[in-house]
């Protein structure tokens, strides 16, 4: 039987040579701009991290110039047996519970005010803003002014209310003091941001659903919120990761005191590295505060997708 023979063409006599389009350079021209700053961004920061954790396992001696002695794994052994460290700990977390609650609140409740104010908007939230533009030591200072037992405009009125005693000698009332003012400075900027979700809602939305017999509370809670979600989440964040190493305003106050009703851990921080020296013990504590800073940031996004408000 014969077989048909198959001719087959040689492709590569005839085909025409494909042109190969330039490589790109892996860093271009905006990498090359970008180059020094960040270079310059990674040896403040990266640079001190890594010291920070070679510092947490040796003891630090600064006479003769800065000298890391390895001392292993003694500074995380007392850091998980420091009976004034979990103490710290504690009232850090009942801080932060206290500050960051209260100013999502009032601040949310505010910006919602001011929402619905048509006139004079601009003036209100001026002044809402003022306490946000002061520095913190200052909020310290004028706390401590008003407070003071003797002459205080705070302590005046609470004297009319029958307290007598010194506000900000007593741990309670200390503690408390310490927290409203944080909260003064900085509900202004929850409900600023607050604020600029809710102008971004649409008109059309809200009528439709006010067409549809939505009042109130039904028209905040499935139309404003579910709108404004990722905004709060910013909010909530900023202040978040604030109020967790917070220090100024406690440091002028009451310096961590009375009997150390105030001493959260970045206070505690602070002495144990520049008052008492201990540079390698203070490392492995803000190792931890950033770990717990971190934490609670993690903590606080999958808690808002799980309740759907980032969806």
């Amino acid at each position: 039987m014969a077989h048909r023979a198959v001719s087959t063409p040689v492709v590569g006599q005839y085909a025409k040579p494909v042109a190969h389009a330039p490589k790109r350079p892996r860093i271009g021209f905006e990498g090359k701009m970008m180059t020094p700053g960040l270079i310059l961004l990674a040896s403040l920061s990266i640079l001190p991290f890594f010291a920070l954790i070679a510092m947490s396992f040796s003891r630090v001696r600064l006479l003769g110039g800065v000298n890391l002695n390895w001392i292993g794994l003694n500074n995380w052994a007392r850091f998980f047996t420091d009976g004034d460290l979990w103490m710290a700990w504690l009232r850090t977390i009942v801080y932060f519970v206290l500050t960051v609650g209260l100013e999502m609140c009032l601040g949310v409740g505010l910006a919602l005010l001011l929402w619905r104010v048509l006139r004079g908007r601009n003036i209100l939230l001026s002044l809402l803003l003022l306490p946000m533009f002061a520095a913190p030591s200052i909020v310290g200072l004028l706390g401590r002014y008003l407070t003071d037992s003797t002459f205080g405009l705070y302590a005046w009125i609470l004297h009319g209310f029958g307290y007598s005693g010194d506000i900000l000698g007593t741990p309670v009332s200390a503690f408390a003091a310490v927290v409203l003012m944080d909260v003064w400075e900085w509900t202004p900027l929850i409900a600023l941001i607050t604020l600029a979700g809710l102008s971004g809602v649409s008109q059309s939305v809200r009528e439709a659903a006010a067409v549809d017999g939505a009042r109130g509370w039904m028209t905040l809670r499935y139309i404003i919120f579910p709108a404004i979600s990722n905004v709060l989440l910013v909010a909530l964040l900023i202040r978040s990761m604030d109020a967790v190493r917070y220090f100024d305003i406690i440091w002028v106050t009451t310096g961590g005191g009375p009997a150390d009703a105030t001493k959260i851990v970045p206070v505690l921080l602070y002495e144990t590295a520049f008052r008492f020296f201990n540079l390698g013990y203070a490392a492995a504590m803000g190792l931890a505060l950033l770990a717990f800073s971190i934490f609670i940031a993690r903590t606080f996004v999958r808690l808002l997708d799980v309740r759907g408000l980032t969806r």
